[in-house]
């Protein structure tokens, strides 16, 4: 089976084309001159070079492919209007190239977010049911996103799975929590226990690979992500076990994120990078609960969790201090 797939040298991409060099699939991926392949440079790889702008180039990449993963996307920003670019507008650019070169390829996985439906509603976990109702730009544009992709679903055999929280190696963004943890510090955002999915990538990408393949998902969305929801509380407890640290709780009051977040984004006028908190990531991170049910991949795909929450966090934290990000 041929596969592309976009995003490929990122953190979940990385992981998803390890898996499907297991299966002993043909690889191609999208990527860009610049992009650094570090993660996947030992593999077997046809790399198409360009980017979901290039219409000769997305043309030529998906050409005569069975499977397309596509997971490019941007998660931080500077603008709305860059978030909309590289996940609405690139999500659609992919989608007419494959309707017009490759308009029967047995399957069109587009990865999306929790953040395009939104968090929960009234301490009710979403699931595929729920309305949209994102609470950022980058929600919005997930969200855009997969309305492309079901304006396509009549014409193309597409899937839509949507991650909560991921963490694994490799990973940049909840690293911060694990790199806090080593210091002897978590912080804990308002008064309440708030309460959250989280997935292990391993898990992620063989739920994201199984969705791709199952006859039963064509023209449908899952959630993929933990079984169980957990606090924050009870994360920390587990990571301070298995890291063997004795950390400091200190509670941060939600307006005392939106503080933190616009010093943080003054700063960041000075950079051409986007910031790590700014005041769309405090608006995600100051919401009681972001959870998601799973139960409609358990029962139509059978879609199970391999790893425990312990053990993930212990495959996780052996790789950081493997590679030297925690001492």
């Amino acid at each position: 089976m041929r596969v592309l797939i976009t995003g490929a040298t990122g953190f979940i991409g990385s992981h998803l084309i390890e898996e499907l060099h297991k299966k002993g699939y043909q690889l191609r991926c999208l990527v860009r001159k610049t992009s650094n392949p570090v993660w996947i440079k030992h593999l077997p790889i046809d790399y198409m070079y360009g980017d979901l702008f290039d219409e000769q180039a997305l043309r030529k990449a998906v050409e005569g492919m069975d499977y397309i993963y596509h997971l490019a996307g941007l998660t931080k920003a500077k603008t709305k209007a860059e978030y909309f670019q590289a996940n609405h507008v690139a999500t659609r650019n992919l989608l007419e190239a494959v309707n017009v070169v490759n308009p029967k390829p047995r399957r069109f996985v587009h990865v999306s977010s929790q953040a395009a439906v939104g968090p929960s509603m009234n301490g009710v976990a979403v699931d595929e049911r729920t309305p949209f109702h994102p609470i950022t730009a980058y929600g919005r544009s997930k969200m855009e996103a997969e309305k492309e992709c079901l304006k396509m679903m009549d014409s193309l055999a597409i899937t839509i799975t949507r991650p909560p929280a991921v963490y694994g190696p490799r990973d940049k963004d909840v690293f911060e929590f694990f790199n806090a943890m080593n210091k002897g510090l978590q912080p804990m955002i308002g008064f309440n226990n708030k309460t959250v999915s989280l997935i292990h990538v391993r898990d992620l990408v063989n739920g994201i690979i199984l969705a791709g393949e199952h006859p039963k998902s064509i023209g449908q969305t899952y959630f993929i992500s933990s079984e169980r929801f957990y606090n924050w509380r009870e994360v920390g407890e587990i990571t301070a076990r298995i890291m063997d640290k004795k950390v400091f709780r200190i509670r941060v009051p939600e307006f005392g994120v939106y503080t933190i977040a616009g010093f943080s984004e003054l700063v960041g006028l000075l950079s051409h990078k986007p910031v790590l908190l700014n005041f769309e990531k405090a608006r995600d991170i100051v919401q009681d609960a972001w959870t998601c049910s799973i139960a409609k991949a358990k029962k139509e795909l059978e879609f199970r969790e391999a790893l425990t929450l312990e053990d993930g966090i212990k495959n996780t934290v052996q790789w950081y201090r493997e590679q030297g990000w925690l001492k």
